[in-house]
């Protein structure tokens, strides 16, 4: 069975929603490792580019725009290690006809820089955000920017931060200290691990337990 039809079946059969991560970095390396630690424990993720700086080079990129790739209901994806990528700057989550392309991976991740603290959410998906926090006050600002923005949505996130110990701190407590508590016990800090991104996508794994048993 083709790996993309396995997970879509996977997850259907344990009745859970598509899986969404929002990755904010400054570069695109945290997004790409956060891919190879899902694939190495089974999970087939499909990384969006959303900023232009991952696959703007690649040789086999599609000559049509994802504009015209989701009109057709057809997307041009690109083989990585890791699961698949697709070339899409400027894609929105909530853009018409995206989610019913997607079904067949265990997480669509969306690839964002820090300019895209306003953003939208794909339609029925559950929902995870990674951010990578330097020890700069632009970056924790930018950090803080991304946590307010999620407070404003309605339903449920897991926001992880990872990067700098100290900066990540600095978030997580101006988080609980100006956002509403609910929001705020969301918000958890994987600063301190020894490979972070390997934790990460142990933890999401077992999100994933919670959402069948719920």
């Amino acid at each position: 069975m083709p790996a993309d039809q396995a997970a879509g079946l996977r997850r259907r059969s344990a009745r859970q929603p598509l899986r969404c991560i929002y990755c904010f970095s400054d570069s695109a390396d945290s997004s790409v490792r956060l891919a190879h630690a899902l694939h190495r424990i089974g999970r087939i993720p499909l990384l969006v580019d959303t900023q232009g700086r991952l696959f703007a080079a690649s040789p086999t990129r599609s000559l049509f725009d994802w504009r015209h790739q989701l009109e057709r209901r057809q997307l041009r994806t690109l083989p990585q290690t890791y699961g698949e990528g697709w070339y899409a700057p400027g894609v929105r989550g909530d853009e018409a006809a995206f989610a019913g392309l997607v079904n067949g991976y265990d997480y669509v991740m969306f690839d964002s820089g820090w300019g895209c603290a306003k953003f939208s959410l794909l339609p029925g998906a559950a929902h995870t955000v990674v951010m990578e926090v330097c020890r700069t006050d632009e970056s924790m600002l930018h950090a803080y920017a991304v946590l307010k923005t999620l407070a404003c949505f309605e339903g449920a996130f897991n926001v992880y931060l990872l990067g700098d110990q100290v900066a990540c701190d600095h978030v997580q407590a101006a988080g609980c200290h100006f956002l509403e508590q609910g929001f705020a016990s969301s918000i958890c800090s994987a600063a301190n691990e020894d490979d972070a991104f390997a934790t990460l996508a142990v933890r999401m794994a077992g999100e994933e337990t919670s959402l069948t048993a719920c």
